[in-house]
């Protein structure tokens, strides 16, 4: 493979790293009220708990994390999956599907990001999906017999 796909493959692991690390430290903060308004809201979100059928209960903090986690365990998986196929030097047939996969499923992502996040996340998540799609359109294509 090339010097530009390397690079760009090596880019998108590094976004994809960062991005999970960036992610994981609203695990350890957290979030305060500016205003009376502000602290209510943080207090109902963290106290009531939501009947979610079934005999599960849980409140809208609760219901974050596990969103928030998903969302750092997706990046970290996507890096680490690609620093493995990195290092094993495995064919371009494999990069351009893994590569094909990882556009569609960071593109989807970038997408809701856009509509419903803030720019951190907006920033992290464009740079995964453009390092991504530069990286598969960079692979060599498969060549025929």
């Amino acid at each position: 493979m090339g010097k530009r796909f390397s690079f760009l493959t090596w880019s998108t692991i590094i976004f994809q790293l960062l991005t999970a690390i960036f992610h994981s430290i609203s695990f350890i903060l957290t979030p305060e009220g500016g205003d009376d308004t502000e602290r209510q809201m943080l207090n109902l979100m963290s106290t009531y708990k939501m009947n979610m059928r079934n005999g599960i209960f849980r409140t809208f903090s609760e219901i974050i994390v596990s969103l928030s986690a998903s969302f750092t365990l997706l990046c970290l998986f996507g890096g680490l999956l690609n620093w493995f196929l990195k290092k094993k030097n495995i064919g371009p047939g494999i990069w351009k599907g893994v590569l094909l996969i990882e556009s569609i499923i960071f593109g989807a992502l970038f997408l809701v990001v856009l509509r419903f996040a803030f720019l951190p996340p907006m920033l992290c998540t464009g740079l995964i999906f453009i390092s991504c799609f530069a990286s598969w359109l960079s692979a060599k294509p498969i060549r025929s017999l």
